[in-house]
């Protein structure tokens, strides 16, 4: 998500770790009150569940309850999402600008959620609709270390990354739909230069529970985030940024379905809504696979052939490119993840759409988008699949895939200045 820099009057504290939990952390002032949430336009919130509702029904009766789940999970994702305002690039592009690691320190309890609830999922054998629970592990190699850093330079270029470019499009944010588009068409060009790329040197992945078991992959998972939060308190601790602008909210009971959440709330919902996901599916989350698809599919639309490129003439890929995309798993949850943020921004009453983008902003999110299309075919994954996937389940290429992404973070903070993208800064009043 882009970050708007509101700028109030910066008022001195000495707060330092008294706060409680993983959002105690020494802050430049004391944040901002959240301003409240504007009144329902009711048209905007029957409009998106009406659609939300209808479609997930028509899911369900053309291609099975199942399906139909899948769907419904996107819809509770995209509420997650938008209500807590979950960001990766935002997050990454706080501390990486002004060291400021409340979103990491968010990202490691959704990684500690999501890695409780596959460890226990696992070591149990548990799944519905006779999934099998089945942890893979990333190849290690080139494509991994260059795809990772190709996806965090393209993350703070189009100020979204895999899962925050679908919520923000749904809840009406035009200016990140050249993201969107250029996501689709840089995953779908990578499949075709597979043949390659599988040609670059790597080697097979390290999953954590075939060596030490499923109890020992969460312990170690859990020590390593435990490890990461106490280097991001370290790096805010010296670096003394602004606070997060807090974003409106609603009060009571309201706040449930209106918003906003803490982000800490939204980590916690959003990584157990990751093992319900892994429980009914047997596999790990994952949002770029079908960016893939669709981009295979529109090419179809307009005469060309990728059915015959080898990426898509074995296996599942040849099964989804044949059938309908209202069947694969994660086109579902992608589509409702747009239809869950629309009516979770029409509940805040913050829905509205956005027709003036500057042309740099839309060639940096173009540009951004693609770069994150390729980054994350190439190394197997995004933001969610490669490193919420691949830690939550005890794989190593998902802690590799986060260093490396957040190094082409660093980069593409440096370079949003050439498109006229502005940062925060460590004398703003938030960030």
């Amino acid at each position: 998500m882009p970050v708007t820099v509101r700028r109030v009057p910066v008022v001195p504290t000495d707060v330092r770790v008294d706060r409680r939990f993983l959002g105690a952390a020494r802050t430049s002032c004391a944040p901002p009150p959240p301003d409240p949430s504007a009144p329902i336009r009711p048209v905007p919130l029957l409009v998106a569940s009406a659609l939300a509702v209808l479609v997930t029904a028509a899911v369900a009766v053309t291609h099975g309850a199942r399906e139909g789940v899948y769907l419904a999970l996107g819809l509770l994702l995209g509420m997650a999402l938008f209500h807590s305002r979950f960001g990766f690039a935002s997050a990454w592009q706080r501390l990486v600008a002004v060291g400021n690691g409340q979103g990491l320190r968010a990202q490691a309890l959704l990684l500690g959620t999501a890695a409780t609830a596959v460890a226990a999922i696992s070591a149990g054998g548990l799944g519905l609709f006779g999934a099998v629970p089945h942890a893979q592990a990333g190849s290690l190699g080139v494509p991994l270390l260059l795809g990772a850093a190709l996806f965090g330079v393209g993350m703070q270029l189009a100020g979204s990354c895999a899962s925050g470019t679908l919520f923000a499009v749904g809840s009406g944010q035009s200016t990140i739909v050249p993201a969107l588009g250029g996501f689709v068409a840089g995953a779908v060009f990578c499949t075709w230069l597979m043949p390659l790329l599988d040609r670059l040197p790597q080697t097979g992945g390290v999953l954590l529970a075939d060596h030490i078991g499923w109890f020992g992959s969460w312990a170690i998972t859990a020590l390593a985030l435990l490890g990461v939060v106490a280097a991001t308190l370290v790096v805010q601790h010296r670096r003394n940024p602004p606070p997060v602008v807090p974003p409106p909210t609603a009060h009571g009971l309201a706040r449930l379905y209106r918003g906003s959440w803490s982000v800490f709330a939204g980590a916690i919902v959003l990584g157990l809504l990751a093992g319900v996901v892994f429980l009914v599916s047997g596999q790990v989350w994952g949002v770029t696979g079908a960016y893939s698809l669709w981009g295979a599919k529109i090419l179809q639309l307009f005469g060309a052939h990728p059915e015959h490129w080898p990426f898509w003439r074995e296996g599942e890929q040849a099964a989804a490119l044949a059938g309908s995309v209202l069947a694969d798993r994660t086109s579902l949850t992608n589509i409702g993840i747009v239809l869950g943020a629309a009516v979770a921004a029409a509940a805040a009453s913050t829905w509205r759409l956005h027709s003036r983008v500057a042309w740099r902003t839309a060639l940096a999110a173009l540009l951004g988008g693609f770069l994150m299309g390729v980054g994350s075919r190439m190394s197997g994954g995004c933001n969610i699949g490669a490193l919420l996937g691949g830690i939550s389940s005890g794989s190593l290429h998902g802690w590799i895939w986060g260093v490396c992404a957040l190094c082409g973070a660093w980069l593409g903070v440096r370079c949003r200045p050439l498109f006229g993208l502005t940062n925060p800064k460590s004398d703003d009043g938030v960030c």
